[in-house]
């Protein structure tokens, strides 16, 4: 294992522990990643049976330049930063739990007592830097054999190890899905049995794993276990609700939970980006809420997208996501995602085109995205036809935009001009006045220019019953 670590910064954690006399390991998930041939940068652990802190205050002195140490005296660890590596030195420790507290009581231990104490046996290995045996994989639990066959186990009892710390559920989805491994089945059934313990994690733990499994190259395979283990009606319920399918008078309607899991992974073969993501996960969540039996015409969801744009603030306050700009433009993605497919079924007039221009804004990009992502027919004919139809609407777009420059537009008038023009103060007779220069702009009947929009709002200020007193 010596020559895969290759930056300097192992040799001087060797020279350190053959000073101090003490040992140091590498452990944890830079080594499973060395494994596997990941890149990670992000997350190496250094296991000292000495102190964490003294350790890394002497790695620091031995680096060239100054390199600052920040250290947690109260958990015994210390952090540094060496040319974009993040690396974290710690004393080896066991651990004990109380039943109601996923915060351990902790005590020092050996390097058997730190590896027990991890998650996972892939995340269990270590390789020796201490002299003369550098290099050493330390693998009491194999690791390397569960990476071979793409298992995710705990070192220990699942039940003990799942009870004691509750987030080692969600992080076992999450490695099984960022890897592509399979859960372990009696790992499998102590998350089910102990899926209720994740009440004792804060909602923000819980919402960053999720964010992670979100994140991966293939997010619905983490969701499916989520749902298979009971995680996921406990923690978000709204989506298990969209699970099921009902025919009447043999007209049926798609199972929108596997539905909405087909668009997260077609979003997530195209995008990076977890609001586009979790933009998918929302685009139908409320149509448990509208959805009804019509005769002779069948199901429908009528007004899902507004119904569902006002559940995203609750969702993102529930799961303790960001209430901020990425809310507003999931809120966004959801309220309008059917727009461009409305457009792609009819005539695709300017009108249409520029109130889309209009209200997407900058995010006119993501939401096409989204609408592609929303084809998961099985019919080839439909998917040919939709992707026709939506090639159309680009077109249109990229027209209209080059035309009339309406991506973030606002109106050339300001209500602050209006209320000078006419002498009147801040009333709702500026709104409307603005408002029919806006709609007359979007619908084509003046250009988007000042002269225009000038010569409207003394129109329409006078038909109000407004005199100008600056012309």
């Amino acid at each position: 294992m010596n020559k895969h670590l290759t930056n300097p910064i192992f040799n001087v954690i060797t020279q350190v522990a053959g000073e101090m006399h003490v040992q140091a390991f590498v452990i944890g998930g830079f080594v499973r990643d060395l494994l596997l041939h990941r890149d990670n940068k992000q997350d190496i652990d250094i296991v000292i049976l000495g102190s964490g802190i003294d350790f890394a205050h002497q790695v620091a002195a031995n680096l060239e330049g100054d390199v600052p140490v920040k250290y947690f005296k109260n958990f015994g660890t210390a952090m540094l930063n060496y040319h974009g590596w993040k690396i974290e030195f710690v004393g080896a420790r066991k651990e004990s739990y109380r039943l109601n507290s996923r915060k351990p009581i902790v005590e020092d231990g050996s390097l058997e007592d730190d590896q027990n104490r991890r998650d996972f046996t892939i995340n269990a290995m270590a390789i020796d830097l201490t002299e003369p045996t550098v290099g050493r994989l330390v693998d009491p639990f194999n690791g390397t054999g569960d990476l071979e066959a793409k298992i995710v186990r705990t070192p220990l009892d699942p039940d003990i190890t799942f009870s004691d710390d509750p987030l080692r559920m969600m992080r076992g989805i999450r490695f099984a899905t960022q890897l592509g491994f399979t859960i372990e089945p009696t790992c499998l059934d102590a998350i089910k049995r102990n899926c209720e313990r994740i009440s004792i994690v804060s909602m923000e733990r819980v919402t960053d794993e999720l964010n992670l499994i979100i994140s991966a190259k293939t997010p619905s395979a983490g969701f499916m276990l989520l749902d298979e283990t009971g995680l996921l009606a406990l923690l978000f319920p709204e989506f298990c609700e969209l699970k099921g399918s009902e025919i009447i008078d043999g007209k049926g309607h798609k199972d929108n939970f596997y539905h909405t899991l087909a668009v997260l992974d077609n979003v997530a073969s195209v995008s990076d980006n977890l609001w586009l993501r979790w933009s998918a996960i929302l685009h139908d969540i409320a149509k448990p809420l509208t959805k009804k039996f019509v005769q002779g015409t069948g199901w429908t969801f009528h007004a899902h997208e507004f119904r569902g744009a006002k559940m995203v603030p609750q969702i993102f306050r529930k799961l303790k996501l960001p209430l901020n700009e990425k809310m507003r433009y999931v809120e966004k993605l959801v309220l309008l995602h059917l727009r461009p497919i409305v457009l792609a079924e009819d005539v695709v007039t300017d009108s249409a085109v520029r109130r889309l221009l209009f209200e997407a804004g900058d995010d006119i990009d993501d939401l096409m995205l989204l609408c592609n992502a929303d084809i998961t027919s099985k019919n080839p004919d439909k998917i040919k036809r939709y992707i026709k139809n939506f090639g159309i609407v680009r077109n249109k777009l990229k027209e209209i935009e080059e035309k009339d420059k309406l991506r973030n537009w606002q109106p050339p008038i300001t209500g602050e001009l209006i209320m000078q023009t006419f002498g009147i103060e801040p009333s709702r007779m500026v709104g409307v006045i603005k408002e029919e220069i806006t709609e007359a702009i979007l619908d084509g009947v003046i250009p988007n220019d000042y002269d225009a929009a000038w010569q409207l709002m003394l129109e329409a200020g006078i038909k109000h019953g407004l005199v100008p007193v600056v012309r």
